[in-house]
């Protein structure tokens, strides 16, 4: 007993995040430590690659880059591994500096995977965990994290859903008396979301505009519903006319934004409606009897939860720092791993 206390004291538990758009890393006893791009700037030497830096250090190098070229990747794509190495190194980093200077052990690692990722991808995710430097890792889908990150009631008699909306993906999860009832993944999220605004951009405007400035357009003024008599929200926008390559200045509307978003949204409520007609007639009856949770990035989307309300008949609810819920639940989990494990799986 003595022996188990002193190896807990001198070893972390951690459990990551790892997104298409942010990673998150939470230290057991400490919080988030970490939570900053999944970018990695890497070096080309002929047939080879050095990896420079990842997380924001890399992202400043994409801002302004050095003498030498240097690419700027994301190797996660769609909630899953793109590129193996540079997400193994990135891992890595992002574990080295989590680590206390106390620990003498490996880390226990429990790393959230999307709900609908292959058995192949999620031993994808497991083994670059391993190699990273674990010492046990553990897996759990991303909106069931999620659900206990929100604080719902995991082990209630009700089924209730969560739908867990990041960079890469929408995952959804429906759980019932403490048992993951159904999951699945939509790739389309947060990310296409920047893609629908950058086509709606070009197409009316005749501008061209790059990622970053979409996803500043989207978190400035995006918004999935616009509301009569409402407030009117402008945004002023530059990029590149594509007839005459010269810089050209645009507004965007509130209108535009929902017209430009309504496609992802549209299928993400399709999506929903699918889970909750795959259900048998009981559960789907209590899923829509209550809220449903909205997590994830992707939630804070100006008016979504109204806009999916609209069309699909049920109620929505954001709870309160939507991104952190899938770390948060992660972190919950691990720390009651002995109780929690029938939420994980395999990798």
């Amino acid at each position: 007993m003595v022996l188990a206390h002193v190896a807990r004291a001198f070893s972390d538990d951690i459990a990551i995040d790892l997104g298409t758009a942010n990673t998150l890393v939470h230290v057991v006893g400490r919080g988030v430590i970490i939570d900053e791009p999944s970018v990695v700037a890497v070096l080309a030497h002929g047939a080879g690659r050095e990896v420079l830096a990842v997380g924001l250090r890399a992202k400043a190098m994409q801002m302004r880059p050095p003498p030498e070229p240097v690419e700027v990747i994301r190797p996660m794509r769609d909630g899953v591994i793109a590129d193996f190495i540079a997400t193994e190194e990135m891992l890595r980093q992002f574990i080295v500096r989590a680590k206390t200077m106390l620990g003498f052990r490996r880390p226990r690692i429990l790393v959230c995977v999307p709900a609908g990722a292959t058995p192949v991808e999620r031993r994808a995710v497991y083994e670059t965990a391993l190699e990273a430097g674990a010492r046990r890792v553990h897996l759990i889908e991303e909106p069931v994290a999620a659900a206990v990150g929100a604080g719902l009631p995991v082990d209630g008699r009700r089924a209730f859903m969560v739908v867990d909306i990041g960079g890469g993906t929408t995952d959804i999860a429906v759980l019932a008396q403490g048992k993951v009832i159904a999951a699945r993944s939509l790739r389309v999220a947060g990310n296409a979301m920047d893609a629908a605004i950058m086509r709606h951009v070009r197409r009316k405007h005749q501008l061209v505009v790059g990622e970053a400035s979409a996803e500043r357009i989207k978190i400035e003024a995006g918004t999935a519903l616009t509301m009569p008599n409402g407030r009117e929200v402008e945004i002023h926008i530059k990029g590149r006319d594509v007839r005459q390559g010269r810089t050209k200045r645009a507004v965007l509307t509130q209108a535009d934004m929902a017209e430009a978003l309504s496609r992802p949204v549209g299928e993400i409520a399709e999506f929903i409606e699918r889970a909750i007609e795959d259900l048998p007639w009981h559960m789907a009856t209590d899923v829509m009897a209550q809220d449903i949770a909205l997590t994830g990035g992707g939630a804070l989307l100006d008016r979504l939860d109204r806009a999916l309300a609209r069309r699909l008949g049920a109620t929505f609810k954001v709870p309160e720092t939507p991104m952190h819920c899938v770390i948060r639940g992660s972190a919950a989990v691990l720390q009651n791993l002995d109780l929690r494990q029938h939420l994980l799986v395999g990798p």
